[in-house]
């Protein structure tokens, strides 16, 4: 075997790529929020959460590879790196950037060419959809909520996503903002303003309640409250980094706006 033989993964995107991979037998961990694939969970012992993780739990599966993600997780990598462990951090955060990870990650395990091979699929994939998309010959205005309180606009990669299915993104400008505190929206008649024909929730761990999102003082005058667009598409399937978004994720996202604009016809 090349490359490192006993990988931690510190959140879900790279266990589901190894995954993908037929990888999986170099994970010696995972973390806690991994649900993709479903397998993982039974297989493999879970020792972090996003922003902490149990560092003498980890050293005790002798990783030669830890891999996690952004600066939220600095810590957690500081304290490895302290202890002998070697880490890598990524922080990609656009469709190009998960593909490159795809690709980098392979590289790094040391089978770049089925990470290639992976990544040049989901690529087609991602065209297929767009292609269907460049038939529309109407565009709904969307609004993607990654969290209510306060209110989250979605960050880049569901945003590019978006604009992939036909899509128009109502916050555009916030979406090129990586941190999600920079994506809140201190003015929540902003969303009326901008009139988005679809909503979609994410909330990212909790169950989207369109009913309460119609209930918001004045939100009855955007049309998507008012033709009932209002529309969930689960966490793990958008809001990771990786493999989800780009399949069951951006499919989800096309679903609902094929069917907006089939009743435009």
């Amino acid at each position: 075997m090349i490359g490192p033989r006993r990988i931690v993964c510190l959140t879900e995107e790279p266990a589901e790529t190894l995954y993908a991979l037929g990888e999986e037998d170099r994970i010696v961990g995972i973390s806690g929020f991994t649900v993709r694939p479903a397998r993982a969970r039974k297989e493999k012992p879970k020792v972090s959460a996003f922003t902490s993780a149990k560092i003498e739990e980890i050293l005790k599966l002798r990783p030669d590879f830890v891999i996690g993600f952004s600066d939220i997780q600095a810590d957690i990598a500081a304290e490895l790196v302290r202890r002998g462990v070697e880490v890598w951090i990524a922080n990609h955060r656009s469709v190009d950037e998960i593909l490159d990870y795809i690709r980098r990650l392979g590289a790094l395990v040391g089978v770049a060419d089925k990470a290639n091979a992976y990544a040049d699929e989901l690529q087609r994939g991602l065209d297929d959809i767009a292609a269907r998309a460049a038939q529309l010959k109407h565009r709904p205005r969307v609004y993607f909520e990654e969290w209510d309180d306060p209110l989250i606009t979605g960050i880049r990669w569901v945003s590019e996503l978006i604009g992939i299915v036909g899509g128009i993104e109502t916050f555009p400008e916030r979406a090129a903002e990586p941190l999600a505190k920079q994506r809140i929206l201190e003015d929540n008649d902003e969303v009326i303003r901008r009139a988005p024909d679809i909503i979609i929730g994410s909330w990212c761990g909790k169950k989207f309640r369109p009913e309460r999102v119609a209930a918001r003082p004045g939100w009855q005058a955007i049309p998507a409250v008012r033709d009932g667009e209002l529309h969930e598409v689960k966490s793990p399937l958008i809001l990771q980094p990786g493999p989800a978004a780009l399949t069951d994720g951006v499919r989800e996202l096309s679903r609902i706006v094929q069917a907006w604009a089939a009743k435009r016809v």
